[in-house]
Formats: structure tokens, C-alpha cells, sequence
């Protein structure tokens, strides 16, 4: 940690290179994707059921990019952290789905490239989002806790 509180989280070629790094930030876990010449970070669990999105693919819905959960489907912008659901307007003569924002629901961290290297700020714990719930679940070894394998134990 730097003395502005600032959390090294890796260096951007290496980011660039693998297109997504996961790392954590006082025992919490974040994603960070480099997409499209933009780093996004956000909470890696889904705020749904706690879904790992670092194993999500990256699709783009009316112009954003959004991180598709690899459990259920939930859409979330990687910009805003907007979760997007696809609805119709019964009241319309021939509904037809659009895109729609469930609000806010994935936490985003704001990221700093200093140099080469990449930082986050810790979390500002006084406003809440959904995501919380399954970054505090998962938190230190969560993974176990809940019988779910983490990605270094599937790997081995």
C-alpha cells in the first residue's frame, strides 16, 4: 500500500496482456479487465448469487460493456456496475425487449495507473451495493466456506 492509501494490484502490461487479473483488497476480492483500451475494476462475485465474474465473458448491449455471469446469466456493465435485465412494455401495441437498468448492483473500484503499475482505492464501506453481501461472504477463503471450489484448486 502506498502512503496515499492507494493498493498496488499489478502492472498494466501484464493486465493488458491477460485481459483480467484478480486480486484482493483487505481480504476482498476484486477483478480488474482491461477491455477495449479501458481497465474496469469491480467486485468478482456476482451480486446475484456470488457468481465468479472473472470467469465471465465480456459481451457489449447497446453500446456497453458488460461482464456476463458464468452461473446465471446476469448482465453488469463494467463502466457503471449496472446490472441490465432485457423487459417489454405490456402497454405497447407489439412489445418488443429493450435493455434495462436494474440500477446499480455491482460495487466498482476506481482504479489509478501510476507509472506502469496499476492501483486501486480501498472502498468507501459507507454506501452499499449489492455485491457486498457475496465480497464479504467469500471473503478470506469464503470459496471453501461455501463448498465452491476456487479457480487455484481447479487448476491443481
Amino acid at each position: 500500500m502506498r502512503p496515499d492509501g492507494l493498493i498496488f494490484i499489478g502492472k498494466e502490461e501484464d493486465i493488458k496482456k491477460s485481459g483480467r487479473i484478480t486480486a484482493k483488497i483487505n481480504g476482498r476480492e476484486i477483478v480488474v479487465f482491461y477491455h477495449e483500451g479501458k481497465f474496469h475494476a469491480l467486485d468478482s462475485r456476482c451480486y446475484h448469487e456470488g457468481g465468479p465474474l472473472c470467469r465471465g465473458e465480456i459481451e457489449d448491449i447497446n453500446g456497453q460493456a458488460c461482464i456476463v455471469c458464468p452461473w446465471h446469466k446476469f448482465k453488469i456493465t463494467l463502466e457503471t456496475g449496472e446490472g441490465l435485465y432485457e423487459g417489454i412494455n405490456p402497454l405497447e401495441p407489439s412489445p418488443t425487449p429493450q435493455w434495462q437498468s436494474k440500477g446499480v448492483k455491482q460495487r466498482i473500484h476506481k482504479l489509478t495507473i501510476d507509472n506502469g503499475s496499476i492501483y486501486v482505492c480501498p472502498p468507501d464501506l459507507s454506501v452499499s451495493f449489492d455485491s457486498d453481501y457475496f465480497a464479504e461472504k467469500y471473503k478470506n477463503g469464503g470459496e471453501l466456506a461455501m463448498g465452491k471450489q476456487s479457480h487455484s484448486e481447479v487448476a491443481e
